[in-house]
């Protein structure tokens, strides 16, 4: 037999069987991957000549078996079953590999759904449709038979200058923490045997960055650490049962994360008990050495790593290699270490029914990617995501039946800048680039290569009247200086009922991308020429409505003042133009919020509502020399094309234990004239404390759906749990004291005021804990 295939047998038996037969080859392979397009040729058909090289000891993961190449479902579920099948048949133990994937905007493979960036997902605060997308994702994921995808991002972010805010859920811990685990209970839907696992990223605060750059060392205090940026990976784990995480490529003190013993051994596993794996960040292994320089060769990176908690390396082996067999064989490295961690990912695979069900469906996975129902939630995602910053004069919503329409901008037509950098067009992008040394400014001119994407001039030419006439310049570029186009844009704007403009960036990772992976900026400004675009149509005259579509909260303060509307659409996916459309002709009332400030000016960075009272806001003349203290829109901030009124607050008891619970209740009607969501948001501030506390935190979130003069009633049921913090003595406590309750509809938009006292001995709180409230409407 050449593995342990009795199910009858406990998974433990199972594992000390291979565990027990196998040779020190075999056991460091399964903590190896191998970029699944270095099994193929010409990254399209399996190659065993290079199995053989790469497989002959077997191997812990495959990488992207889909999403690195070029293959659509079916020829991606043939490569995938010859390789199962390999490794079954011609290694000596036939252990099958788990298969992992990028899953962050949705499956990165061709013909996969492209849902909206995370961002703007997370601008929905909508966890029940999070859950829904990700059981969407999940399905398209499992037709292939992939483990294990590498998303939520759990980055608490508040630095728009770097690149990859955009894969994060914003800067608040506690909307992070909601949003994540609505993303893993979604993923996992079916449980751990249903065969599919997410990876919380990036274990932790890789968004703390200097100066806004990637990679760069993170200066948290340990306090700090625990409250805002350990906080959504603990929910995770803890509320959704995530089963793997990744470090991140950042610094802490000193010490790379991918060998921090008190990250991924203390914390994760002897402080919250973690059972899953922990892979390491694509190459963040060897950048121990390369990088780093806090190992003297790949090898002894692998060590340090291996010794600090990581399982997997990712994504190809290049420091747990034969060199490292001979550390383990020479004693430098413990081999009770190594066969723990084998043992966790051979458990791990035989949960994941990898052994009892490894081979895919090519035409079953066909009838799934991208069907209409998922490109039907694709754009209700991104219809709940779009956030109304300005609607001055009510200009908003548009009569379909209008005369005259200019779109206007480069991102007016442009579907590829409606994707996030972690969808297929991006990473296939990039791959062009690399491979076939292309100038960028080529990349304008590549095809589509997956699924159809709905521009927003497309969206609005299907959205209005067969009678309106609808006219299109692109303007200007993104980056360039050009002002060629500048003249056609003002002529048909200077003719048209209502100009649109469609403003913003290109995310990706390629040299014309300006958001996403390594696209850091020391700037958020619209760049280019497109301000001046913008002033340019707005002198003729007339009414002008700025949609905004970049992945990072722009600084955009010429436009707050002087547009009329502001429509913020972040990078909302393969439906974002239709979805753009139902929100500025009022099919859709526009119900999303933001789920990060945005600052007036790059100076203020970082700029975050829940900040200390000593954070710069209460000095002698409150702002800076040349700033104002506050921003331009705050943290929870969205408008509606209804009214809606707040009322009868009530919190019972007003007096209650440490270990006790509140409810807070209130009252929300729609007394406008249209359908619309709501998102009522509670916040907590903390009177007097042992240790400075936040003058606000949020508490908890509901988004609630009501007709024109509907009431509905809104109860937080919120434990004392959740007012605990650290205290001076680094004990999680919930102290005596007064606590100011806020009801509003932003941070900064407080409609009901109230307080609570907890009286009695103040409390620290055990291994057993409430991390979020729950709302009942």
């Amino acid at each position: 037999m050449k593995s342990s295939r009795n199910d009858s047998k406990s998974i433990e038996t199972r594992v000390a069987d291979l565990l027990a037969r196998m040779t020190l080859e075999e056991k460091v392979s399964q903590l190896t991957s191998v970029l699944g397009y270095n099994l193929m040729e010409d990254r399209k058909t399996f190659s065993p000549q290079k199995a053989e090289q790469l497989l002959k000891h077997g191997i812990g993961q495959i990488t992207r078996p889909g999403g690195g190449a070029t293959l659509g479902p079916r020829e991606a579920a043939g490569f995938i079953n010859d390789v199962q099948r390999y490794l079954i048949e011609n290694t000596r133990l036939g252990i099958p590999a788990l298969l992992h994937e990028e899953c962050l905007l949705g499956y990165q493979m061709v013909g996969a759904t492209i849902f909206p960036q995370s961002i703007g997902v997370a601008s929905t605060w909508n966890p029940e449709i999070v859950e829904e997308m990700t059981k969407a994702i999940s399905r398209e994921v499992r037709s292939l038979k992939i483990h294990q995808v590498l998303a939520p991002v759990l980055d608490v972010a508040r630095d728009p200058r770097w690149g990859r805010l955009e894969e994060t859920y914003g800067e608040d811990p506690y909307l992070v923490a909601a949003i994540g685990a609505a993303y893993v209970k979604g993923i996992q839907s079916d449980g751990i045997g249903g065969g599919l696992i997410a990876t919380l990223k990036h274990l932790a605060g890789y968004a703390a960055t200097e100066g806004g750059l990637n990679w760069t060392p993170a200066h948290i205090p340990e306090r700090e650490l625990r409250e805002i940026y350990l906080f959504p990976f603990e929910v995770a784990i803890k509320e959704a049962g995530a089963m793997a995480v990744m470090n991140g490529y950042h610094e802490i003190d000193g010490v790379p994360c991918a060998c921090s013993r008190y990250l991924l051994n203390d914390i994760l596993r002897r402080e919250w008990g973690f059972e899953g794996i922990v892979v390491s960040d694509y190459w963040s292994i060897k950048m121990l050495h390369e990088d780093h320089y806090v190992a003297s060769s790949r090898e002894e990176a692998g060590k340090l790593a291996l010794e600090a908690g990581v399982e997997v390396e990712l994504p190809e082996r290049e420091c747990f290699t034969d060199k490292f067999c001979k550390l383990i064989e020479e004693d430098l490295v413990s081999e009770e270490i190594l066969d723990n961690a084998v043992s966790r990912v051979l458990g791990l695979k035989f949960r994941l029914g990898v052994f009892d069900n490894p081979f895919a469906d090519g035409e079953a996975a066909a009838k799934v990617f991208d069907m209409a129902e998922h490109r039907d939630l694709s754009r209700k995602v991104a219809q709940e995501s779009i956030v109304l910053l300005k609607n001055d004069g009510d200009l908003l919503p548009l009569d379909k039946e209008i005369g005259k329409i200019a779109v206007i901008g480069p991102n007016a037509d442009s579907w590829r800048n409606l994707l996030g950098d972690y969808s297929y067009p991006a990473i296939y992008e990039l791959r062009k680039v690399l491979n076939e040394n292309m100038d960028p400014a080529e990349l304008s001119e590549l095809p589509n290569p997956t699924v159809p994407v709905v521009t927003i001039l497309e969206g609005i030419k299907a959205k209005v009247s067969p009678n309106t006439e609808v006219l299109y310049a692109k303007g200007c570029g993104i980056l360039d200086k050009s002002k060629d186009g500048f003249n056609e844009a003002v002529e048909i704007s200077a003719e048209v009922d209502v100009t649109v403009i469609v403003l913003g960036g290109k995310s990706g990772y390629a040299p014309d991308c300006t958001s996403g992976e390594e696209r850091d900026r020391a700037d958020i400004n619209l760049l280019g020429v497109q301000e001046e675009l913008l002033k340019a149509v707005c002198e003729t005259g007339t009414p002008v409505v700025l949609v905004l579509a970049d992945g990072r909260p722009l600084s955009i303060k010429w436009a707050a003042e002087n547009v009329q509307a502001i429509l913020e659409a972040w990078l909302p996916g393969e439906e974002g133009g239709n979805a753009v459309a139902d929100v500025l002709f009022g099919d859709v009332n526009p119900g999303g919020r933001l789920p990060i400030s945005f600052p007036i000016q790059v100076g203020q960075v970082p700029y975050y509502y829940s900040v200390k009272p000593s954070a710069g806001r209460k000095r002698r003349w409150g702002k800076y020399l040349d700033a104002p203290e506050s921003c331009l829109f705050p943290f929870g901030h969205g408008l509606s094309y209804t009214t809606f009124e707040y009322s009868n607050l009530r919190i019972e008891p007003l007096e209650v234990t440490a270990a006790g619970k509140v409810t807070v209740t209130l009252d929300v009607k729609n007394v406008g004239d249209r359908a619309g969501d709501e998102v009522v948001q509670l916040y907590i501030r903390d009177r007097v404390a042992s240790v400075t506390r936040p003058v606000k935190e949020l508490k908890d979130f509901k988004r609630i759906a009501l007709q024109p003069g509907d009431m509905k009633t809104v109860t937080f049921e919120l434990s004392t749990d959740l007012l605990a913090f650290y205290d001076s003595d680094m004990n999680l406590a919930v102290e005596p004291g007064d606590f100011e309750v806020l009801v509003g509809r932003s941070s900064e938009d407080i409609r009901l005021q109230g307080e609570l006292t907890v009286v009695g001995e103040k409390r620290i709180i055990g291994k057993s804990r409430v991390f979020l409230s729950n709302c009942l409407i």
